[in-house]
């Protein structure tokens, strides 16, 4: 999975006349499920790892994980989450959803937001076309 959310996520920005390297791309949820605090395989810990790798810049946001380092598998990845506002979104060039938390609140999100990559059908029941299903 994470390897096809890259490969949506550069898609989408090469659409928008984006490419992925210096782009500012916001993560939505480490956690391994929704509204837990459990990192354990998360897949959106190996996606920042992979995006990182290709040259973008790196936020995620996540209630429950406030922050992480020394995972098995990147234990040079240490990230703490930021805050989730209104600048914070129209700062980045895409949003990619990895864990639908409760605590969002995907039309604002949207509404904020220049690009959607939804990883987990959160946004089903809004239609736009800044959002890409992944």
């Amino acid at each position: 999975m994470p390897n096809y959310v890259v490969l949506k996520v550069i898609d989408s920005l090469n659409k928008n006349g984006k490419c992925l390297k210096n782009s500012k791309i916001l993560i939505l949820g480490v956690a391994f499920k929704k509204d837990a605090d459990d990192k354990r395989e998360s897949p959106g810990i190996e996606i920042i790892y992979i995006l990182k790798g290709k040259g973008a810049t790196i936020d995620y946001h996540d209630p429950h994980i406030p922050s992480f380092s020394g995972m098995r598998h990147y234990p040079n990845l240490a990230m703490k989450s930021v805050g989730l506002s209104k600048k914070q979104l129209k700062q980045c060039d895409c949003v990619v959803i990895i864990t639908d938390h409760s605590e969002y609140d995907y039309p604002w999100i949207l509404k904020n937001s220049k690009l959607i990559v939804d990883t987990r059908n959160a946004t089903k029941n809004i239609k736009s076309g800044k959002i890409v299903k992944a």
